[in-house]
């Protein structure tokens, strides 16, 4: 019989659209979220029934992503302020690293060279040292940066145009690989496979392509991409946006959510759909695994595909769920 699954829902979730979702990489029950209500909340997802809020820290506008530093105690954030800041939640401490021109998109911490990378419209990839709250190199590229995801000792920065940088982070003067997207249409993110092998990035126009770093001829074969989240509504075919990738870190599967609500669990190795959960209540706009891969943290909140950019926002729409998956949930083919 299966097991049936358990899912909550988040007490006091942000009062306006999420931009980005990640759990801890040393804890299961420690939650970021970042949103245009111009905070970064915190959360412990196991404190009673719906977890908790253990604090919000703010930015003088919205905020487009945040990650975890080296552990729980380090927080970062970056966005519509053009700031990178750095957060110590448990006395609210804040410092920032650092200022680019334009809005901040996207920030990610490597624990290789234990750096903050942040990616900014203003077309430029900027380091940090956290323990120095120092900038530490600049990086201009060709294109407003959208998303950006690290690995081992691999970045990769995803950009208008469907140009994709490959660097390798102990020598950012070059990248190492400059792409075309496999996506025809704007890459909306982009993250690495958890073996570091490769990356799975999506579009505004339901697809997502799974690609693999190593440029020789034999590897770059194995690259492939899909169509996802579209449905046939009053006869006609509608495609919604790929929001948000999450690999399961033990499984190295993924899932992807969209502007239609749902959320879908994928085995990139054996190309195939493992499942497709229950229709969200908005907007999928972030999705994270927890570090023992037994949670999905899954953000909705309706967005623009719902027309709603004319400052008509829902905020009941606004929610985080909490998946536990069932033994075995997340497991590719074979595995």
């Amino acid at each position: 019989m299966a097991q049936a699954t358990s899912q909550f829902e988040l007490s006091s979730p942000p009062e306006d659209a999420i931009s980005a979702l990640t759990f801890s990489p040393t804890s299961p029950t420690r939650l970021l979220a970042s949103s245009w209500d111009k905070y970064v909340h915190l959360y412990d997802t196991n404190a009673g029934l719906n977890g908790s809020k253990l604090t919000a820290l703010s930015h003088a506008a919205p905020v487009l992503d945040c990650c975890f530093g080296e552990n729980d105690g380090v927080l970062f954030s970056g966005g519509l302020d053009w700031l990178v800041k750095q957060w110590d939640p448990e006395t609210g401490a804040e410092t920032t690293l650092g200022s680019h021109e334009d809005g901040v998109k996207s920030v990610c911490y490597n624990q290789e060279i234990k750096s903050l990378i942040s990616g900014s419209w203003d077309h430029t990839i900027r380091l940090f040292d956290p323990r120095a709250s120092t900038e530490t190199s600049k990086h201009h590229q060709p294109h407003k940066i959208f998303s950006t995801s690290t690995i081992n000792h691999t970045l990769v920065v995803a950009m208008a145009s469907r140009s994709v940088y490959l660097y390798d982070v102990r020598n950012m003067s070059e990248p190492w690989q400059r792409r075309e997207s496999s996506l025809k249409f704007q890459t909306r993110t982009v993250r690495c496979m958890p073996n570091g092998q490769g990356y799975a990035s999506s579009s505004i126009e339901g697809r997502i392509a799974v690609e693999f770093f190593d440029a020789s001829e034999e590897s770059q074969k194995r690259k492939y991409a899909f169509k996802c989240h579209r449905a046939v509504e009053g006869g006609v075919d509608v495609v919604y946006p790929v929001n948000a990738l999450a690999f399961h870190p033990n499984y190295g599967t993924f899932a992807s959510g969209g502007g239609d609500g749902i959320v879908s669990l994928w085995d990139g190795m054996a190309k195939r759909r493992l499942r497709q959960y229950q229709k969200y209540p908005a907007s999928i706009a972030g999705l994270s695994f927890s570090p023992n891969g037994k949670y999905l943290a899954i953000g909705s909140s309706s967005g623009f595909e719902d027309g709603n950019d004319g400052g008509e926002f829902p905020p009941e729409s606004v929610k985080i769920f909490i998946r536990e998956l069932a033994e075995g949930e997340g497991k590719g083919k074979g595995q």
